[in-house]
């Protein structure tokens, strides 16, 4: 099969046992290839790749499980090779790691490339999700409705929002007036506008960056979820938690349109079924999860605070002041923006889900 950069089979093994001679240092990126010989007849290798690191509940208990079950679905004619950790790039690069064929499929986070896809930037507006089956429901639809000029050079498995992202910062914050000046990393999209709104001061970085950035005192907090908070160590750093729904990042599963087009057809409706929702497929990510992450900060000594319903308020409206403006700027270019947010309100209703940042006077 014909791919551009694709790794061989064999080189991809060989690239694994040296890492994996390798593992005892935790900073060194893993790969690990699957563990069933192809079966005779059509088929295909995937090289999939995430920045999750491998220790981290994406991986364990979502790319993993998902993986394996296209092998299994497929009889062993699918094989794969994981590459997490950033293993083949950093963060911002997993769109173009698919889009260009040096891996075959892969998960990327949207927000991280500002502008790069203006109007998919929707599933980063505050909205309360906190499972991840369903805010692929809500992505798809918002997708096949509003989204689709936006992904010309892959295959789109999935898009979704993430859940929800709280404010995480060393000192307790429960008013807008807590939040002024404060120096918080942002993942980029409209929480940079969000962390605006409040009154502080939106910081790019990735995450792997934000621990020691906290230690040394170059921000104050960071506005993530709670996975991420767990998964890169940051509890001991960003003691207080704020209980507002500032949404989250754009994301999703994509492939290669080249690796797509030369799979065979049986395979292709066994990637599709598998990978539709690859949260409905593996049973992970749910709200359970979400709450049994927050317990587990809750008894490392991580404070959680929930302002009160007069002070939700006023956040709430910063975050709808945001969805103005982002949607006038976006208007003014052309572009369909109020349409889609009223569709990501429709869709979020649909599935239960209050839509935080929408402006009440557009109902």
């Amino acid at each position: 099969m014909k791919r551009r950069y694709a790794l061989t089979l064999a080189s991809s093994v060989l690239l694994a046992s040296l890492f994996v001679a390798t593992s005892i240092d935790e900073t060194i990126p893993q790969i690990f290839p699957s563990s069933i010989s192809p079966s005779p007849g059509e088929a295909l290798q995937i090289n999939f790749s995430t920045w999750h690191l491998h220790d981290s509940p994406e991986v364990q208990t979502v790319w993993i499980p998902v993986l394996q079950a296209l092998e299994e679905k497929s009889g062993g004619r699918i094989s794969w090779t994981l590459f997490d950790g950033g293993a083949l790039g950093s963060g911002p690069e997993h769109y173009d790691l698919v889009a260009d064929g040096r891996s075959d499929m892969g998960y990327a986070t949207l927000t991280w490339t500002p502008g790069r896809f203006p109007i998919s930037d929707v599933l980063s507006l505050p909205a309360s999700i906190e499972d991840k089956e369903t805010a692929t429901d809500i992505g798809r639809a918002v997708y096949e409705r509003a989204l689709r000029g936006e992904f010309a050079d892959v295959l789109v498995l999935e898009v979704n929002p993430c859940v929800n992202s709280h404010l995480w910062t060393k000192e307790p914050v429960v008013t807008l007036e807590d939040a002024g000046g404060l120096r918080i990393r942002s993942p980029g999209g409209l929480q940079t506008r969000c962390i605006e709104a409040i009154g502080a001061v939106p910081v790019f970085m990735p995450l792997d960056s934000v621990r020691k950035a906290m230690e040394e005192g170059t921000i104050d907090g960071v506005v993530t979820c709670p996975s991420m908070v767990r998964s890169f160590g940051l509890a001991g750093v960003a003691d207080h938690c704020t209980l507002i729904s500032f949404g989250c990042v754009g994301e999703g599963l994509f492939m290669n349109l080249e690796a797509w087009e030369t799979a065979p057809a049986d395979l292709r409706r066994i990637i599709e079924e598998v990978c539709a929702n690859p949260y409905r497929t593996t049973g992970a990510m749910t709200g359970e999860t979400y709450q049994e992450i927050v317990a587990d900060l809750d008894q490392s000594g991580v404070v959680f605070t929930t302002p009160s319903p007069e002070e939700m308020v006023r956040w709430h409206a910063a975050f709808q002041n945001v969805t103005r403006g982002w949607v006038a700027e976006l208007e003014a270019e052309g572009l369909p923006a109020r349409q889609t947010v009223e569709i990501f309100r429709e869709e979020c209703e649909e599935n239960g889900v209050s839509f935080v940042a929408f402006p009440p006077e557009w109902r």
